[in-house]
């Protein structure tokens, strides 16, 4: 005859089934507000060092501490390792053909970027959208063109106050740190962030919309569009790195 499991017993071993897994979402809990706590002093280090407030020596020291720890701290939070093939164009309803100057654009000109808002060369693309009266909205849709996050990874730095008149280059700006392929990534000149510092994200997600802000771009002789920069943290240090090659061969999304 089938002996029947009792209640009582089957009660104490959900508790212990419930009890045993709180530790381990408690766990993940705070490896995620310790991730978010390394992304806020990610970011404050960015600001200083955008506002060339820190001797270099220094700002390269705490920049790589603070890259080392985020990528240890990046899987434990729940962070997912995306593949460069995983890749998503960075606006929606665009492709490859948006990059101004066929790719040209990209110049490297001694970019250093500890030089923070002063730093020289280009070495970015800008990736421009359909808006012939500078109204920061489409053309074809009359509404404002989605900046996707182009890898995996956790937002590190913002910039959410810039006003018109300010000398801030990058206006509204994003970087995005992906510990899976070692990888800085800045999204300049945004309208509006949808994201926070510390958020954790995947190849697609929406991050902003593109806008006018920054010095140069608020201006009327720049048409509107989205200022990408890659760099590579492989070393430790930021390097740039061309991805046109790479934004060539993105996922695309309507």
């Amino acid at each position: 005859m089938t002996r029947l499991f009792p209640l009582r017993h089957l009660a104490a071993l959900l508790i212990t089934l419930v009890l045993c897994a709180a530790p381990s979402a408690q766990a993940q809990a705070g490896d995620a507000e310790k991730l978010r706590a390394l992304a806020r002093e990610f970011n404050a280090l960015n600001t200083q060092i955008r506002d060339n407030a820190l001797p270099k020596t220094e700002a390269k020291e705490r920049f790589t501490g603070l890259i080392q720890a985020l990528s240890r701290e990046y899987r434990a939070a729940g962070g997912v390792d995306y593949p460069e093939t995983s890749w998503c164009f960075p606006l929606k309803g665009y492709g490859y053909r948006a990059i101004g100057d066929r790719g040209n654009g990209y110049q490297l000109g001694g970019y250093d970027y500890f030089a923070g808002n002063r730093h020289t060369g280009h070495p970015s693309h800008d990736i421009f959208i359909r808006d012939k009266r500078q109204a920061g909205l489409d053309d074809r849709t009359g509404e404002p063109v989605q900046v996707l996050s182009m890898t995996g990874g956790v937002v590190v730095a913002a910039e959410k106050q810039w006003r018109p008149g300010s000398r801030l280059r990058g206006g509204k700006y994003l970087w995005i740190y992906d510990p899976a392929t070692a990888s800085l990534v800045y999204y300049a000149h945004n309208g509006v962030l949808h994201v926070e510092v510390g958020a954790l994200v995947r190849p697609g997600d929406v991050i902003a919309e593109v806008g006018r802000t920054g010095l140069n771009a608020y201006r009327k002789r720049s048409p509107t569009h989205l200022h990408l920069t890659l760099l590579s943290v492989a070393g430790g240090l930021p390097v740039a790195r061309n991805p046109y090659r790479t934004l060539t061969m993105t996922r695309l999304t309507d």
